[in-house]
């Protein structure tokens, strides 16, 4: 499950316009949390409260990092289907971010 996640988070990353993985060596990158950073276009703490404010939670990135960031868990108790669809929320929030 953990594996199954991972591919969706970091190949969505991998295809987007705005998102990349912090961790660039595909061998390196987490199986059990993933960090996006996103582009500087778009605010990483707005996306997340927008998520929290429609009951997606805990997408705040590493404060010590001070990235313009998501984290992403990917544990074995979430469903991989969930992490597919919160990319598409993701997208969406973005899309609503960028059009406003």
């Amino acid at each position: 499950r953990c594996a199954e996640s991972a591919r969706t988070i970091y190949g969505w990353a991998d295809a987007s316009d705005y998102a990349t993985p912090f961790v660039t060596d595909e061998s390196l990158r987490s199986q059990v949390v993933a960090t996006i950073d996103l582009d500087a276009s778009v605010d990483a703490t707005t996306v997340s409260a927008v998520l929290r404010a429609n009951d997606i939670v805990d997408t705040d990135s590493y404060r010590k990092l001070g990235r313009n960031q998501v984290r992403i868990a990917l544990f074995p108790a979430i469903d991989p289907s969930d992490v597919a669809q919160l990319t598409r929320c993701i997208d969406h929030v973005v899309g609503e971010l960028r059009s406003a």
